[in-house]
Parts: structure tokens; C-alpha cells; sequence
């Protein structure tokens, strides 16, 4: 049995979404008529300079190209590739995607012709290449149209493609508008402020038409389990970034999928909580959440591994990667909640250790240069009012450091000797905005991967980065990304080099190695986890196998 929810906040009515569509009625008509008749004449955009210096800079090359950018979205190619791209969503039963391009492609065109209508601002007084067209100048209905449709097709690549052609294709149909614009510009078509309002036209037709869908079917809610039937649970948290309202939520969760009110147990920042979880196995706990970031996961799953209890991940730090790979929503309770509705699987974890690095665990990725100097140059409080993308203003203050010698060993054959970045080892391979640093990393495959950034200069760092979206792979030393694979990997730099693990800096140092941990770890992940293909290591939430020997007498 399926039900049928829909958004019920804003416009899951008609009444509302018309009155949706006609407030972007009139606020585009208002922003047109305050354009082009300021009161008191206090506005003076002076936009027709723009038009005259570019009409006075045309080349033969430029024209055409314009000519072929205009051309994208000229009425017969919208309403083609609208109706195409419509046409093989619905042969793939994706009703709701096809209607949300027909429909804003359609709802911004009703709109610009009722605002340029309403507005009948001037084109610019210049050379026009599109000749005298019927419609005036606000808003730029080429614009309007590329945005709602290329727009929207950028947003359901990102959306729903998976792997390392996802973020190229939405950054291509993204682009679309952008060049549009500017075509339309050079043309002498519109000044600069009815491109942005046909910008605005198509996003905000694209966000009320997305408003308007219902949900997608969803199965009935089961029977609530019974609090406690799934045994005894524990939190382990970071307080310095978990509250007392968060605790309650993710008590909430655990309750209502079965398991008794969980203990509630901080953990020391000398440890990341290591010391709690240890606790909690004592006390009897069969599932451990772990509430914070990679550290504090990385060390509730290293007192996890080998025993039969199961660890759920609650992202409620900076970068999450582990949750990000596991497909967990980003919100602490979502994640939870996903995570107890999936199944118990066994995943690998990676052994850190080197000179001055006592043996440590280590659950998402490793690394000895650039990546490893970052990390300890972003402050907390950055992360604290960033998030993740503190870590970008950290690798600005980095690019420009310079290449070190590395020797690599994998399993123990002949180092491979190259002059690197950054070194990187993981056991999973997906970082912040779904960028695959390691296409081939999965965390349940029994080996680890290795890349190593070598770019020379900015135009290696340029091919290092087409490397990452295109998934080329090419290796030497001329690479700007080697991949390696191995069971064990040495690293042995000339000189002492940063190093970290999962996001936290250990100290400098000439080695490290990683060594796999087969299977070391029961980790609950969604029902239908992007990265991690269901298989014969799935099995249904509160129920563990038996732990291989092996791993038991590895953990110990």
C-alpha cells in the first residue's frame, strides 16, 4: 500500500499556486516599471554604454558564435528540446521531472509575455542583429526559456545521475544560460537588467512548479516497533557540537524503531569518544550511534570493530565524509532514521600507523601532504561558521606549496618513487559535493586505494581538476592523478610531511602506513545506499553475523 504526500506548506493548492504566479507577475512588472520610470528619477542604470561598447567590438567569429548561442534558445529549439526531453521521462515513468520542465518552461513564457506587455521598455539604440522583434525589451524571454529548461535539466543530472559525469553535465546545462545572456547582450537585443529579470523569471517559474508537485509515492508506515524489542542503545557524542535538543531528537529515533531510551554518553576530546563507546559495549549496548563528525566516528567504529554490535552514523560535523558515503541524509535525525530503516553491513576499516603515529583506525581516508596541511590550518571556528567549505579558504594558503619526493609501496612490491602534492589513501572515495577523488574505492572490497596529486604549476592543477570531473586515468609521473590499490600501503616521504586521518591532523612524519581490515565493522546504511550495492553482507537491521575469526583476532 502506497500514500500519496504532498508539500503542505506552500502551494499544494490551486488558490495558492495561483497566487504564486501572479506575486511573480508583479513583482517582475514592478521591477520592470521601476527600471525604466524611476520616481523622482533617482535611478539612472545607464545601460546603454554596455550595449554600444559591445556593439562596437563585434567581430565575424563573435557574431556567429552569438548567432548559435541565441539559437539554443529561440522558441522552435525550446519547445523541441522541451518536448524531447519531456517525452523520454514519461517512457521512463518519470512523470514528475517532465512536467516540471513543461511546466516551467511553459509558466515563463506566459509571464514574459504578460510583463513585456505590462513593461514595454525600449531595446537598446544600437545595431540590433536580431532585427525589430514583437515583444519589448524586459524581460529577456531567451533568457527565461534557457534558464527554466537548461536550468532544470541541470537540475535533474544533479539530482539523478550518479557517477563522475553528474557534476560535468549540470555544470554544462548551467552554462547554457549564462552564454545566452551574453549572446543576447552582444546581439543589442537587451540591456543588462532584462537578462537578470529573464533569469529570474525562469528560476523562480522552475521553483514554483517544483513547489506545486506532490510527492513521490511512498510505502505506508509499518507498525511501530516496540521501544526496546531491538535492545539496548547508546549515544556517543561530541558535546562540543551536539546540544541537549539534538540528544532528544536522536533519542526520539532510536525509541521509535525499537530500541530502549538510549544512554547519553560524551565523549573526552582527548579520545573522540572511544573511551564511551567502549563503555557502552561494556554496558551491553547492541547499537552504538556515533553524533558527530569523522573523528568521533572513526573512533566509536575502532571500538566496534570486531564485536557483533552495530554502529550508526549521525553526521553532525564538519565534513561527514563517512556519511556522505554511506548516502545518509545531512540532517542528525534524517540520518538516523534512514540508517535504522536499512540493514546492518560489513565494511572494512583502514590501520594507520607510522613514525611518531602510534597504530590508530582510521574509516574514510588517510593522506601526507597539501590535503594533510590543510586540515590543520582551518581553525574550528571556521568550520563551526562554514562548514565544509572552510576547508576550500585553507587550500588557497596551500596550492603554492611545493611538490615533495615520495616513495610508495603497495603489498610490498618495489617503491614507486614520484614527486607529489598531497598522497591520499581510502577506503571510500567520495568527498564534499560528490566528487569521486577515488572512482574505484568501495568500503566493503577488501582494499584500499591510493591517489597521488602531482600537478606541476596551474596548468596541472588545471588538468588535475578535468582529471577528477572526466575520471581520466593515465599514470607516471606526468600524471596530475595516479591511482594505486593494495592491500598495505607505504608511504615514506624524504622529509617529515603533515599527515591526517579522517580529517584530523596527526602530527608530522616521514612514514605512514595504511593496512585493510576486511569486514572489520557492522555499520547500519539506508535501505538503498548509492555507494554501497546491496550484497550478501546485507542483513536486516538489529541482526549480526557471526564476526570471522580472523577479524576478531585482527581487532584484538
Amino acid at each position: 500500500m502506497t500514500t500519496t504526500q504532498r508539500r503542505t506548506p506552500t502551494f499544494g493548492v490551486p488558490v495558492t499556486l495561483m497566487a504564486a504566479v501572479a506575486g511573480q507577475a508583479a513583482a517582475l512588472t514592478a521591477l520592470g516599471l521601476l527600471i525604466t520610470h524611476p520616481p523622482g528619477n533617482w535611478w539612472d542604470p545607464r545601460e546603454d554604454g554596455l550595449a554600444g561598447r559591445l556593439a562596437d567590438h563585434r567581430t565575424a567569429a563573435l557574431t556567429t558564435a552569438s548567432d548559435w548561442l541565441s539559437a539554443l534558445a529561440w522558441t522552435p529549439a525550446i519547445v523541441t528540446v522541451t518536448a524531447l526531453a519531456a517525452a523520454l521521462l514519461l517512457l521512463r515513468h518519470r512523470w514528475r521531472p517532465a512536467v516540471l520542465l513543461a511546466g516551467a518552461v511553459a509558466l515563463q513564457a506566459v509571464l514574459f509575455v504578460t510583463v513585456a506587455h505590462l513593461v514595454d521598455r525600449a531595446r537598446p539604440d544600437v545595431v540590433r542583429l536580431d532585427g525589430a522583434l514583437p515583444t519589448s525589451s524586459f524581460p529577456s524571454g531567451h533568457v527565461g526559456a534557457a534558464t527554466a529548461l537548461y536550468g532544470g535539466l541541470g537540475l535533474l543530472a544533479l539530482r539523478s545521475v550518479r557517477g563522475r559525469w553528474r557534476l560535468p553535465l549540470c555544470a554544462l546545462a548551467w552554462t547554457v544560460p549564462v552564454l545566452v545572456a551574453a549572446s543576447r547582450l552582444y546581439r543589442g537585443m537587451h540591456h543588462p537588467t532584462d537578462v537578470v529579470a529573464g533569469a529570474l523569471n525562469g528560476a523562480a517559474a522552475l521553483w514554483v512548479v517544483w513547489r506545486a508537485l506532490p510527492e513521490r509515492e511512498r510505502p505506508a508506515p509499518a507498525a511501530r516497533p516496540v521501544p526496546g524489542s531491538r535492545g539496548p542503545a547508546a549515544l556517543v557524542y561530541n558535546p562540543t557540537a551536539v546540544d541537549s535538543a539534538v540528544l532528544e531528537r536522536l533519542s526520539a529515533v532510536l525509541v521509535a524503531h525499537g530500541y530502549g531510551p538510549p544512554r547519553c554518553l560524551p565523549g573526552d576530546p582527548d579520545d573522540c569518544g572511544r573511551a564511551a563507546a567502549r563503555r557502552a559495549l561494556a554496558d551491553g549496548a547492541r547499537l552504538v550511534a556515533a553524533c558527530g563528525g569523522d573523528g568521533t566516528v572513526t573512533a566509536c567504529a575502532e571500538a566496534l570493530a570486531g564485536t557483533d554490535a552495530v554502529l550508526a552514523v549521525v553526521p553532525c560535523g564538519t565534513g561527514n565524509l563517512f556519511a556522505r558515503n554511506l548516502g545518509l541524509p545531512t540532517d542528525p535525525a534524517a540520518a538516523l532514521a534512514a540508517a535504522l530503516a536499512g540493514r546492518a553491513r560489513r565494511i572494512d576499516l583502514m590501520r594507520a600507523e607510522g613514525d611518531g603515529l602510534p597504530a590508530r583506525a582510521a574509516a574514510t581516508m588517510a593522506g601526507m601532504g597539501l590535503d594533510a596541511a590543510v586540515m590543520a590550518d582551518t581553525g574550528r571556528t571556521l568550520k563551526r561558521r562554514l562548514g565544509w567549505p572552510a576547508y576550500v579558504v585553507g587550500a588557497a594558503r596551500h596550492l603554492t606549496d611545493r611538490r615533495f619526493e615520495l616513495a610508495v609501496a603497495v603489498d610490498g612490491a618495489e617503491p614507486v618513487r614520484r614527486r607529489v602534492r598531497m598522497a591520499v589513501v581510502g577506503n571510500v572515495g567520495t568527498l564534499q559535493g560528490g566528487v569521486r577523488l577515488l572512482p574505484d574505492a568501495a568500503p566493503d572490497d577488501g582494499v584500499l586505494d591510493l591517489v597521488l596529486v602531482q600537478p606541476r604549476g596551474p596548468l596541472g592543477w588545471a588538468g588535475a581538476i578535468l582529471a577528477l570531473l572526466t575520471g581520466e586515468r593515465r599514470q607516471g609521473p606526468g600524471a596530475p592523478l595516479e591511482h594505486f590499490r593494495g592491500r598495505r600501503i607505504e608511504l615514506t616521504a624524504a622529509r617529515a610531511r603533515p599527515r591526517e586521518c579522517d580529517g584530523d591532523p596527526v602530527g608530522d612524519g616521514k612514514v605512514m602506513t595504511l593496512t585493510v581490515r576486511p569486514g572489520a565493522l557492522l555499520v547500519q546504511v539506508p535501505g538503498t545506499p548509492q555507494d554501497m550495492p546491496a550484497g550478501p553482507q546485507d542483513m536486516p537491521a538489529g541482526r549480526a553475523p557471526a564476526v570471522p575469526t580472523d577479524t576478531k583476532r585482527e581487532a584484538a
